[in-house]
């Protein structure tokens, strides 16, 4: 991620950790990051990986949109890229990304908030995605739609995979 993104992301974290009047110690260890890891990352430093990233919107009870919003980057590790496209304004809250998994990937999703579903829509190549215990094979032209709220998983054999993934937070509460 290139020092601007970097910048931005940081001085939102710190406006979304101040609005509910959380200290820096506090939110890292609810997301049981370092104190040090979550300073820098406020301060536009380091580099923040997926996880990270994912546990901080999660204690701070947002989507995952809501905190890379403000962000244009392409995030990415592993073999893994992500970008958010749009998210709607209303209810139910709702996230699009684009996401390509390069060939030989293997990510593991911590479950989103309960009643969350996540929808595949693949544009290219193949995968198996889905609850871990039950994942599906997908190829292009593929849509599946499965519970987010329990681990899930994304995994690319011999090619890459690019795809479509909505998000719908359909919970009681929005994360």
């Amino acid at each position: 991620m290139d020092k601007r993104s970097l910048q931005t992301l940081g001085h939102h974290l710190q406006t979304l950790r101040q609005a509910r009047g959380w200290s820096l110690s506090q939110l890292a260890a609810q997301a049981g990051i370092a104190k040090s890891n979550l300073s820098r990352l406020e301060q536009g430093d380091g580099n923040p990986t997926l996880d990270t990233l994912w546990r901080l919107a999660m204690r701070l009870e947002i989507p995952f949109g809501t905190l890379v919003a403000p962000i244009t980057a392409v995030l990415g590790e592993d073999g893994v890229t992500v970008q958010l496209i749009d998210q709607g304004k209303g209810q139910p809250a709702v996230d699009a990304y684009w996401m390509r998994c390069e060939p030989h990937t293997h990510r593991r999703a911590e479950p989103h908030s309960p009643g969350t579903r996540e929808f595949l829509n693949v544009v290219s190549g193949a995968l198996a995605a889905g609850p871990v215990n039950d994942m599906q094979r997908l190829a292009a032209g593929d849509r599946f739609e499965f519970p987010a709220d329990r681990p899930h998983a994304y995994r690319t054999e011999a090619e890459a995979a690019t795809f479509l993934m909505t998000i719908v937070y359909t919970g009681g509460d929005t994360p």
